[in-house]
C-alpha cells in the first residue's frame, strides 16, 4: 500500500473501532445498568450522557471513521491500477465503508431523534419520557453496534491483506 493509503486505513480502523467500542459499551453495560434504575434516574442520566458525548474526541472518531475510510479507499484505488496486488483490500474497505455508513444511518435516523425527544420531554413525567425511548433506543443501538463492529473487522482485514 502507499503511505497515504496505509495511514488513512489505520486511522479509519482506529476510529471505527473506537466508535464500535463505545456502542458496545452501551449495549453490554451502560443500558443494562440504567435499565435497573428509576425512571427519573434513567432520564436524567441519559440526558446528561447525550450532552456530554458531543465533545471533540467523540466527534473526531465518529465522523473520522467515515472520512478516513473514504480517504483510504481513494488512496488505495488511486495508488494501484486494476489487478495490482495492492488493490486486494478495496473490497474490504468498501464493505467497511458501507457497514459504517449503516451504523451512521441508524444513529442519525433513529438514535439521535430519540435523544432529542428525550431531551424535549416533560421533566415532571420521567415515566412518560422513558417509555417510548428505552426499548427502541436499545434495539437500534444493538444494530449500530453490530454494523460498526463488522465495519471494524472489514477494515482490520483490509490492513491484514496488504500487510500493513
Amino acid at each position: 500500500m502507499t503511505t497515504w493509503a496505509t495511514v488513512t486505513l489505520l486511522l479509519a480502523t482506529l476510529t471505527v473501532g473506537m466508535i464500535a467500542g463505545i456502542f458496545a459499551a452501551f449495549a453490554l453495560s451502560v443500558m443494562r445498568g440504567l435499565a435497573r434504575t428509576s425512571d427519573a434516574t434513567f432520564v436524567e442520566v441519559m440526558r446528561r450522557i447525550n450532552v456530554e458525548i458531543i465533545n471533540p474526541w467523540f466527534v473526531f472518531c465518529f465522523l473520522g471513521g467515515a472520512i478516513f475510510t473514504l480517504l483510504a479507499l481513494f488512496f488505495t484505488v488511486r495508488g494501484y491500477p486494476v489487478g495490482a496486488p495492492g488493490r486486494g483490500s478495496v473490497g474490504w474497505i468498501i464493505a467497511g465503508l458501507v457497514l459504517y455508513g449503516l451504523s451512521l444511518g441508524v444513529t442519525f435516523l433513529v438514535n439521535v431523534p430519540l435523544n432529542a425527544a428525550l431531551a424535549a420531554a416533560d421533566p415532571a413525567d420521567p415515566t412518560a419520557a422513558r417509555k417510548p425511548f428505552e426499548k427502541r433506543w436499545v434495539q437500534f443501538n444493538i444494530i449500530r453496534t453490530l454494523t460498526a463492529v463488522a465495519s471494524f473487522v472489514c477494515l482490520a482485514w483490509a490492513l491484514h491483506i496488504d500487510g500493513a
